[in-house]
């Protein structure tokens, strides 16, 4: 390969990072030492679920890129082994993920420094903003604080019906004993099973009258 190519190639390149470096809301750099094809393989399944865009870059060609969006910076922390990675939509998500995977392989990945939304960073302020929760939290946790009045009226409104369907049947069966039928008082009855006849005296006076009348 010429000369020509290589240089052409490589400023290809550095057009390529420069494009994601004035599209990212945030970015990391990496120190990565010795890191294993398995950690390696994670670490970018993880980044790649988050929507970071990761990748191992020469120091040389991140220099131009740096310094062609205004990161001069950056220069310093451009040596040895780097990587860098870039989100265009989440200023948090580089920072964490990096910052657990720093904690995990103890010493083996490094954070150099960083931006978000244009700002330099350092080591300090990136792990302090690591440990904000991600958005999916975050929104989890404003539903979560928005739905909790919803659930616990819906609870009282619960309790609440069944109180008053309990106090309506309640009151349906007290109606029904009222609404019952009286039974009348059976008549006396004499020993045999029947009714007593009721007995009538004719009057005494009467009888007399009779009585005098046929003398006559």
């Amino acid at each position: 390969m010429s000369n020509a190519q290589v240089l052409s190639e490589k400023k290809a390149m550095v057009a390529e990072i420069t494009e994601k470096l004035k599209n990212a809301a945030s970015g990391v750099l990496v120190d990565y030492k010795g890191i294993n094809v398995a950690e390696d393989t994670a670490l970018r399944r993880e980044f790649r679920e988050a929507g970071v865009d990761y990748a191992v870059v020469k120091n040389t060609l991140l220099r131009f890129a740096m310094n062609d969006v205004g990161y001069g910076e950056f220069d310093p922390l451009l040596n040895g082994t780097t990587s860098i990675a870039l989100s265009a939509t989440d200023s948090i998500a580089p920072a964490r993920i990096v910052n657990n995977y720093a904690k995990k392989l103890n010493g083996k990945f490094e954070i150099k420094g960083g931006f978000v939304e244009g700002r330099i960073m350092s080591v300090e302020e990136l792990t302090a903003l690591a440990a904000i929760p991600s958005k999916q939290a975050l929104l989890a946790q404003v539903l979560g604080t928005m739905l909790a009045p919803i659930t616990s009226l819906a609870v009282v409104l619960g309790q609440i019906l069944e109180k008053k369907n309990g106090g309506e049947a309640i009151s349906s069966e007290t109606a029904e004993a009222d609404a019952a039928p009286v039974e009348a008082a059976p008549a006396e009855e004499t020993a045999a099973g029947e009714a007593a006849p009721v007995e009538t005296e004719a009057a005494p006076e009467a009888e007399e009258t009779a009585e005098e009348t046929s003398e006559e």
